[in-house]
């Protein structure tokens, strides 16, 4: 079962190898502006404190209980974008794992329901390193609609506009490890290319309930982003499906944080037009050569949060007109500066 360290997810897979483990934090970041124009990167400001559910079963209702998992706060249109980490045992060859992202039910790679098994055709999950970080919704080619927390019940989430339901609302995570085999065969080649260098569901089918002092979010697809997702380099087969870790994530408005954990809520974000103004980096990032999914057909007609609180109220979403954001700072693998940290917490401190 993944555990709780230092507000990260982590999976450890010791059946493999003792050291094998992959994690997940869940960045803070900024609502990008809900438009028809594609931005850039914006940066994490850190994680989102994480909880354990079971630690306040007298303070959530019975169904987030019966959910298990973990619990986050979020304000109401907080966006939010996760960040992946692989670790080896013991040098930098990171450990490869498939990793599976729904909105409640819907699948955020192709807006299909939640299925618990690896699919191909389309290709329904990520693989972790070749995908750093997951910011939203797939919805074109090189393009997502961002993460963004909205009540249940009012048609904002991408759950309630596919399904006609708000039934679940959060977050569920399934991460696959690579087969013991097929580790074993990539570690030995690529420490023999080392060698030769010279120089240097938890998904429970509980009928919904709403708790009166904790409201749970879902999320919506807000502003359009650059972001690719990466095609499976591995064979379907070469996935240790037995092995899968699965878990819920709870998003709770950040207003009830403090009575059921008994903790400071984080405070509200900046937004996308103080970041700019005071001059800050957003990211383009740069991969190797892989390819690349075109994104799904189903979540490309989603409604944006933006559009759907126009529709519904007549007013234009706060912090929704464009702005500048300036030349993006280049990062990942195919860039010159590879090893540039997405990050940016000065603005928050």
């Amino acid at each position: 079962m993944p555990t709780l360290e230092n507000d990260r997810l982590v999976f450890r897979f010791p059946h493999i190898e003792n050291n094998a483990r992959f994690s997940i934090d869940f960045q803070r970041t900024l609502r990008i502006p809900d438009s028809e124009r594609t931005y850039s990167l914006p940066p994490g400001f850190g994680p989102f404190p994480l909880r354990h559910v079971d630690d306040y079963p007298k303070r959530l209702s019975a169904t987030t209980t019966a959910r298990g998992g973990i619990i986050l706060p979020m304000w109401q249109a907080e966006a939010l974008w996760l960040n992946f980490r692989n670790q080896g045992p013991g040098y930098s060859l990171d450990f490869p794992v498939a990793i599976k992202v729904a909105a409640g039910k819907i699948n955020a790679v192709t807006g299909e329901p939640w299925s618990p098994r690896l699919h191909r055709e389309p290709q329904d999950y990520l693989v972790s390193p070749e995908q750093p970080w997951l910011d939203g919704f797939a919805v074109s080619r090189g393009v997502i609609r961002q993460f963004v927390a909205m009540p249940l019940g009012d048609g904002y989430s991408v759950e309630e506009q596919l399904t006609g339901e708000d039934t679940w609302g959060g977050l569920q995570i399934s991460v696959t490890p690579l087969k013991a085999s097929v580790w074993h065969q990539k570690r030995r080649k690529w420490e023999e290319a080392r060698s030769r260098i010279v120089s240097s569901d938890l998904c429970l089918d509980v009928p919904p309930s709403v708790s009166a002092c904790a409201a749970p979010l879902g999320l919506g697809a807000g502003g359009l982003m650059r972001q690719e997702i990466s095609a499976d380099p591995f064979n379907l087969d070469d996935w240790d499906t037995e092995a899968t870790d699965r878990v819920f994530i709870t998003l709770l408005h950040a207003k009830d944080w403090k009575t059921v954990t008994g903790e400071a809520a984080p405070n509200a974000p900046p937004t996308a037009r103080d970041y700019s103004r005071a001059g800050l980096p957003w990211f383009e990032y740069y991969g190797k050569d892989q390819q690349v999914l075109p994104g799904s057909t189903k979540l490309s007609g989603v409604e944006s949060v933006g559009n759907a609180f126009k529709d519904k109220t007549g007013a234009t979403l706060v912090e929704s007109e464009d702005l500048e954001q300036g030349a993006p700072k280049a990062i990942g693998p195919g860039a010159n500066s590879a090893r540039s940290v997405r990050t940016n917490k000065g603005l928050w401190d």
